[in-house]
């Protein structure tokens, strides 16, 4: 029988929430937490792609049988394998048929730190999630995921977790890129140890527009009720 005076779970990101555009979507996952199985991180780094406009992105030609996903519907996962060894998460963002999608890079290991270190038994544990094909091992996330909901009744979940102010918030260039470099479209938690090395110019928060139906602290006044589960 549950115990009625410990927490209750996280609520999963409803669908609405990935609904939007991708950059808004990027810096509100900041704080949210991937769960996969018994081990949760919570994200500190992201980085964000788009479509046709995108050359750096999968979709950037069109759908094909590995990025089809991405022009699905929003709340969905995107796994692909890289460099022969590495699998990389990804979060469909924006309207079906309007592809675009959040690379989640980074992040610290809040439930199931054990498992995480078994399957890493070499890194230190600020390392287990620091990086996008690490991230993926601690989760024990793979290509079998493509296509499932993160909105919860699936195997991985996306659940809210603590909202980072604006002002820790920092962009920068997206990391590994031969084309669109320029883009400031990675998002991550200043000053946390599992972020990333810091790489070419980088900003405060000035890429994104608040969206009134995903606030965050510094936009929110004081007497302004609790974010309802669902925004759509």
């Amino acid at each position: 029988m549950p115990d009625p005076g410990s927490p209750a779970a996280p609520a999963p990101l409803p669908a609405g929430f990935y609904a939007r555009p991708v950059l808004a979507v990027a810096r509100d996952l900041l704080g949210a937490t991937v769960r996969h199985g018994p081990v949760s991180v919570r994200l500190t780094e992201v980085e964000a792609y788009t479509g046709p406009d995108d050359p750096a992105s999968h979709a950037a030609r069109g759908p094909t049988p590995r990025s089809a996903v991405m022009f699905g519907p929003p709340g969905h996962a995107y796994v692909y394998f890289v460099y022969g060894m590495h699998w990389c998460l990804n979060i469909v963002c924006g309207p079906a048929g309007t592809p675009s999608a959040v690379l989640v890079r980074a992040g610290e290991v809040v439930v199931g730190l054990d498992l995480a270190r078994q399957r890493a038994p070499r890194l230190a544990d600020r390392d287990l999630a620091r990086g996008p094909g690490r991230l993926a091992r601690t989760l024990g996330a793979d290509g079998s995921l493509t296509g499932s909901p993160v909105t919860g009744g699936g195997p991985l979940v996306v659940e809210r977790g603590t909202e980072v102010d604006d002002a820790l918030v920092r962009t920068g260039p997206r990391i590994g890129l031969r084309v669109a470099v320029e883009r400031p479209w990675r998002f991550w938690v200043a000053g946390d140890p599992t972020v990333s090395a810091t790489r070419g110019r980088t900003s405060p928060l000035t890429c994104v527009e608040p969206d009134p139906r995903w606030a965050r602290p510094a936009a929110r006044p004081a007497d302004q009720p609790p974010i309802p589960d669902e925004i759509v």
